[in-house]
């Protein structure tokens, strides 16, 4: 897991070829003026989820991993607070290879950390996740899914 501000995501081009392609999408294009929904950039290899999304609790929201993309994610209306727990300290659960997802139930996290609009968390395919925890009724996000 990485927690930075936007304008640092060009210093982790390294760790994934595709990050420069979401560098350059984030100089064309403003998440504040767009419409909510799927962008493709290059292919199924690399698009954005624009979306609006309703209110989370520490209690309502579930961990969840994926093996094949890697999830940039951006809170852009309010700031968004995310579980944390590595794969490895996970119960087995089912894989949906359809939607490169699993959920882990009522597994809690074993952290929390706040990301404010302007930053982003990269959560790579050993990173359990807990999105969409907010104090607002609903959150503009945008979701960057990058081949992993």
């Amino acid at each position: 897991m990485i927690i930075d501000t936007l304008e640092n995501l060009g210093k982790y081009v390294a760790l994934n070829p595709l990050f420069a392609d979401v560098c350059e999408f984030l100089k064309d294009n403003d998440f504040r003026t767009m419409e909510p929904g799927k962008y493709p950039i290059k292919d199924n290899d690399l698009f954005l989820n624009l979306q609006v999304t309703k209110q989370r609790t520490k209690d309502t929201a579930f961990l969840e991993t994926h093996i094949d993309m890697i999830d940039i994610q951006i809170p852009i209306s309010c700031e968004e607070t995310f579980g944390y727990t590595p794969l490895c300290d996970l119960p087995d659960f089912e894989y949906n290879a359809e939607k490169d997802i699993t959920k882990y139930g009522d597994t809690k996290p074993q952290t929390f950390v706040t990301v404010k609009p302007g930053q982003m968390a990269i959560f790579f395919p050993q990173d359990g996740h807990m999105p969409c925890i907010i104090d607002e009724p609903e959150i503009k996000k945008a979701i960057f899914k990058v081949k992993a």
